[in-house]
C-alpha cells in the first residue's frame, strides 16, 4: 500500500471514530437527562465533554488497563445500557468495555452483558432529593456551585438552593458574584449561564434560581422562608471550625446537616472513601471534609498501610498560594506568610500529617509534616517519605496502586498517572484528589525506604471530595458500577 492510500485510509477511520464520537456523546446526554444515568471513563466525566476530548479520555483509558478501549465498543455498551430499565446510576463505561472484552465470549451480546453487570441496580434503594445552602462564596465555595449546577441533570440528588453571604445585596453586588463564578481564572469559563437577579436577590444559574442570603450569623436565617426544607448546609467560609460554632447552623429553621469544608474540632473528620462509612448520617449532624492535603494523602497511605505496612514517615506538600497569603510584602499573624506570595517559595506549617489519624488511626504519631507555598495559583504536590514494615519495589507499588486506582473503594480517590511528562498544571481540573505520579517513585535499595509523589488540584479535586461526601450525607447516592 501505498503512503497517499495508508493516509487516506487514516483519514476515513479517523472520519468513522469522530462520527461514532458524536452518536456516543448524543447516548451520554440522554441517559443522563432522560434517565439521570451518569456515565464516566475511569472516573473522568464525559458530560459535556467534546469529540477531540472523549477520544483522549479513551486513549487514556486503553494505556492504563493495557487493552484497547475502542470508542466503537462504547457506544455499543452505552446503547446497550439504553434498552435496559435501569434506576439514577454512575457507571464506568470505561470498566465495563474492559471487561466486555475478557468476557465476550460468555454472553451472546453487548446488552446481555450489560444486563448481567448491572443486575444488582434495581435493588438500590430509592433517593429523595436534598437541598444545599452554601454557606460562603470563595474559591471552594464557587467550584461547588460550579459543579452541583453542571451535574444538576433532573434534580434527583443534590439541589443548590441558595448561597449565604455577608454584608448588603444590590445590583452591582449580585453581578460581581455572577461574574466570578462565570469567569475563573485557574479553571477557565463556566460552561454554562449566570444571570443575576437583583429584582429577587438570586442568580439564575443554567435557568435555575438560586437565592442569594445576605447574613451575620448563622442563627439569622430562616431558610423556610425560601422554600428550603431539611437542607444541608456546605460552610465554605472558614470561619467556623469546632462543634460549637457548627452547631449554630442547626439553629436555624430549614437545616438537617452539616458539612464544614475545613479541617474541625469535635466532629468526624472526614476523607471520602476512606473513613466515611464509619459515620452514620442517620447519627451524625456535622461532618468535616478535612483538608484538600488530606483528602490527597490519606488514600495513597491507606494502600501503602494496606498492602506494605507503615513504620515512620514525612509528608512535605509543595502548596499552591492561597488567599491566606499576602499579595505584596505585608503584616500577617503567621511567620513568613506575609510575604509576596507569587514571588516566593515560602516555608509553613501543615497539620496534614497528624490529620490523616483522624481518618486512618493507625497512622497516629507515624507522620512529621511541613509544607511550601510556591508561586503557582493552583496545583500541588504531595511527597511522602515512607519507611516500610515489609520490602518491596517500584514495581510493588505501582501494581498495588494500580490494582486499588482499578477497582474497590478508592477508585475515585486515586488516578493512577502514566505520563513522563507530567506537570502542576496539567493536573488541574482532575476531579480526583489523589494523582498518583508512577512515573516518579523512588525505592531505596533495601526495599523498605520510599518516596512518593501525589499530585492534587487543591481546589477542583478536593471539591469534587466535598461533593462526594455530601451525596453520602444527604443520602442521595446513586447505585455505582466502577
Amino acid at each position: 500500500m501505498s503512503f497517499n492510500e495508508t493516509y487516506e485510509k487514516e483519514l476515513a477511520f479517523q472520519a468513522d471514530r469522530r462520527r461514532a464520537t458524536v452518536e456516543f456523546i448524543k447516548t451520554v446526554s440522554d441517559l443522563w437527562y432522560d434517565k439521570s444515568i451518569e456515565l464516566v471513563i475511569f472516573r473522568n466525566q464525559l458530560i459535556d465533554r467534546n469529540v477531540s476530548e472523549i477520544l483522549n479520555l479513551h486513549e487514556y483509558a486503553g494505556e492504563f488497563v493495557q487493552k484497547p478501549i475502542s470508542i466503537f465498543d462504547s457506544v455499543e455498551i452505552a446503547q446497550a445500557i439504553q434498552t435496559l430499565d435501569i434506576p439514577p446510576a454512575k457507571l464506568d463505561i470505561g470498566k465495563l468495555t474492559y471487561e466486555y472484552h475478557i468476557e465476550d465470549k460468555k454472553y451472546n451480546n453487548a446488552t446481555a452483558f450489560v444486563a448481567d453487570k448491572l443486575k444488582d441496580a434495581s435493588k438500590n434503594e430509592s433517593i429523595k432529593p436534598k437541598d444545599v445552602v452554601l454557606y460562603g462564596f470563595g474559591r471552594i465555595g464557587r467550584l461547588l456551585a460550579r459543579e452541583l449546577m453542571a451535574r444538576t441533570g433532573k434534580g434527583s440528588q443534590l439541589r443548590l438552593r441558595a448561597i449565604v453571604t455577608r454584608g448588603k445585596i444590590d445590583a452591582t453586588v449580585l453581578e460581581k458574584r455572577a461574574s466570578l463564578l462565570q469567569n475563573d481564572s485557574v479553571h477557565g469559563d463556566f460552561p454554562g449561564t449566570v444571570i443575576p437577579d437583583v429584582k429577587n436577590n438570586a442568580l439564575i444559574i443554567n435557568g435555575t434560581t438560586v437565592k442569594v442570603i445576605s447574613a451575620n450569623a448563622p442563627e439569622d436565617i430562616d431558610y423556610t422562608t425560601y422554600g428550603i426544607n431539611n437542607a444541608l448546609v456546605i460552610d465554605n467560609t472558614g470561619a467556623f471550625r469546632d462543634k460549637e460554632a457548627l452547631s449554630r447552623h442547626m439553629v436555624s429553621k430549614g437545616v438537617d446537616k452539616v458539612l464544614l469544608t475545613a479541617p474541625g474540632k469535635g466532629v468526624p473528620n472526614i476523607v471520602h472513601g476512606v473513613n466515611h462509612l464509619e459515620n452514620n448520617p442517620d447519627k451524625v449532624d456535622i461532618f468535616s471534609a478535612a483538608s484538600c492535603t488530606t483528602n490527597a494523602i490519606t488514600p495513597i497511605l491507606k494502600v501503602i498501610e494496606d498492602s506494605f505496612g507503615v513504620v515512620s514517615g514525612h509528608l512535605e506538600t509543595i502548596h499552591a498560594y492561597t488567599n491566606d497569603q499576602n499579595l505584596v510584602d505585608n503584616m500577617h499573624s503567621k511567620y513568613r506568610r506575609g510575604r509576596a506570595a507569587a514571588l516566593n517559595m515560602v516555608i509553613t506549617e501543615t497539620g496534614a500529617g497528624s490529620a490523616v489519624a483522624k481518618a486512618l488511626p493507625v497512622l497516629e504519631g507515624k507522620l512529621t509534616s511541613n509544607a511550601i507555598r510556591v508561586p503557582v495559583p493552583n496545583g500541588s504536590l504531595a511527597i511522602l517519605n515512607l519507611e516500610l514494615k515489609n520490602t518491596t519495589s517500584i514495581e510493588g507499588i505501582n501494581t498495588a496502586m494500580k490494582k486499588y486506582a482499578l477497582e474497590g473503594n478508592l477508585v475515585e480517590q486515586i488516578k493512577y498517572e502514566l505520563s513522563d511528562e507530567l506537570v502542576s498544571s496539567d493536573i488541574v481540573g482532575c476531579s480526583a484528589p489523589s494523582i498518583y505520579d508512577s512515573k516518579a517513585t523512588i525505592v531505596r535499595p533495601d526495599g523498605k525506604g520510599i518516596l512518593l509523589y501525589i499530585w492534587y488540584d487543591n481546589e477542583y479535586g478536593y471539591s469534587h471530595q466535598v461533593i462526594r461526601l455530601a451525596k453520602y450525607i444527604a443520602k442521595v447516592r446513586r447505585f455505582t458500577y466502577y
